[in-house]
């Protein structure tokens, strides 16, 4: 492998380990197939490596705090569960006679 291939290798598993944030907001015309005003185009990035792009309608606060609520939430689901799991099952007790 040449030293270009294995540095982008490196720079794509450091961006994945990112944390999911809001790039961008602006108020759009409304997409294809709808109707309606206030339309706003966002983009939600993952360092370079995920881009998410969406509309949402409604007025400016509140597209950016269901955009909030929706990158905050795609980070806790990202970081996984912190809890304890018992994976190796406990023996069952023998009845008693």
């Amino acid at each position: 492998m040449s030293g270009s291939s294995q540095s982008s290798k490196r720079g794509t598993q450091r961006d994945a380990h990112q944390p999911y944030e809001v790039g961008s907001i602006r108020q759009v015309d409304p997409p294809p197939g709808t109707e309606g005003l206030g339309w706003h185009k966002y983009v939600i990035a993952q360092g370079g490596v995920n881009v998410i792009q969406g509309f949402r309608q409604g007025t400016l606060p509140t597209v950016e705090l269901a955009l909030d609520e929706i990158v905050a939430q795609m980070n806790e689901r990202r970081k996984g569960r912190r809890g304890t799991v018992n994976l190796i099952p406990k023996p069952k007790p023998k009845p008693k006679k």
